[in-house]
């Protein structure tokens, strides 16, 4: 495997994954995706991570699938194509459930999986020349591995539209679907990025972990009985935890709490 297709650099506790194929557009393959999901799982067990930046360099951030690597896999059988399929597929759920708040930083294109990148996020911000489509239909495919993800960020009733339409709207479109969440210049996106990061890093490590499954649980609950009880023992969890304990203490006493200095 080449290395040189994506790069991780840190800056205080936020960590930048750059995807590194300008040349190819930032399409991925087979072994792009295992470097995703090694640097994934590296970053995950690293305690001095408490952000992730998904990014790219060139002018697209993702054209999805490669062409080489498409023509490939039309040669292997069905089989084969279902194993690398569910290799995709981890590379989405591992990052949707990545237990660190994520940020995708878009800044020109993104195509078919590089959309699914983008909806895997926790938050997503993209430079006003980004465009995005789901373009698969066009191929004679469908964007079944991401689809999960993608209907989750902008709902079923826009998701089918892109599905069957395949059509490129643009970053304020894609902002109104909620698909991702601001817009700005393309030369303000690290800085924007940034100060999402340090945003973020105001908040407790395990508060951050409990709130992204907060919503997560909470979205496929019923409201009922069951859902109350269960969202009022996480709070009394955390209150009394070392955590909660330092946080409540910090902002009482006007002082910073340990996790900021």
């Amino acid at each position: 495997m080449s290395a040189d297709k994506l790069l991780l650099s840190h800056v205080g506790s936020t960590a930048w994954l750059t995807l590194n194929r300008p040349e190819l557009h930032n399409a991925f393959d087979d072994e792009l995706i295992a470097l995703l999901l090694n640097a994934l799982n590296t970053l995950e067990h690293d305690d001095s991570i408490r952000v992730l930046i998904v990014r790219s360099n060139g002018r697209s951030f993702s054209a999805g699938a490669d062409l080489n690597w498409m023509q490939r896999m039309t040669e292997h059988s069905e089989q084969e194509n279902l194993q690398d399929a569910r290799q995709l597929a981890s590379l989405m759920h591992r990052l949707f459930y990545f237990p660190k708040p994520t940020i995708a930083r878009v800044q020109g294109a993104a195509i078919g999986g590089g959309v699914g990148l983008v909806a895997c996020c926790d938050i997503a911000i993209a430079s006003q020349r980004a465009v995005f489509a789901l373009s698969e239909v066009r191929l004679g495919l469908i964007p079944a591995v991401i689809s999960p993800f993608v209907i989750q960020a902008i709902g079923p009733r826009w998701a089918r539209r892109l599905f069957i339409t395949a059509e490129r709207i643009t970053a304020q479109q894609a902002a109104e679907i909620q698909l991702i969440h601001e817009v700005c210049d393309e030369d303000e996106l690290d800085n924007r990025a940034a100060e999402l990061a340090e945003l973020i890093t105001q908040g407790g490590p395990r508060a951050l972990l409990a709130a992204k499954q907060l919503v997560a649980d909470v979205h496929q609950s019923k409201l009922d009985e069951t859902l109350l009880e269960d969202t009022s023992q996480r709070i009394a969890r955390l209150r009394v935890s070392t955590e909660g304990q330092q946080g409540l203490q910090a902002f009482l006493d006007h002082t910073k709490a340990p996790w900021t200095q």
